[in-house]
């Protein structure tokens, strides 16, 4: 059996409401900035509305539990800024969702919810799997 490691994850309270969300605005995908204010939470848009480029790094899909649809796989694609990543290189992020506002511009906004990030340092098999491990 292999395992797949990624960067990020998904908690299950944050994975329903994307699925509500999907429901309502179709494929999502996720966008973590740096910065101040509503630029360091992360940031949920319908796919297209947001266009990330050769500045942003892709962290991973989050799987929320809906069936692949058509072209795409039914996964929420992670984006982050590449100077952020920068930072956060040695960290393992999971999206979660607590009661409160949300940022102005992510789909989350009018549920009363918001989206944030919860953080880990990277475990040795992780450092290792994404090249990060120092030679010894």
């Amino acid at each position: 059996m292999t395992t797949t490691l990624s960067r990020v994850a998904v908690t299950d309270a944050a994975a329903a409401l994307l699925r509500q969300l999907t429901a309502q605005h179709g494929l999502l995908m996720f966008h973590q900035s740096g910065g101040c204010c509503d630029g360091s939470a992360p940031m949920c848009y319908p796919v297209g509305m947001f266009l990330t480029g050769s500045s942003d790094v892709k962290l991973g899909d989050l799987d929320i539990g809906l069936p692949p649809t058509g072209p795409g796989t039914g996964a929420v694609e992670v984006f982050i800024s590449a100077a952020q990543f920068e930072y956060w290189r040695y960290t393992h992020l999971t999206i979660d969702v607590v009661p409160g506002r949300g940022a102005g511009f992510s789909v989350e906004g009018p549920t009363g919810n918001r989206f944030i990030i919860r953080s880990r340092m990277l475990t040795d098999a992780e450092l290792a799997a994404f090249g990060l491990a120092s030679a010894t």
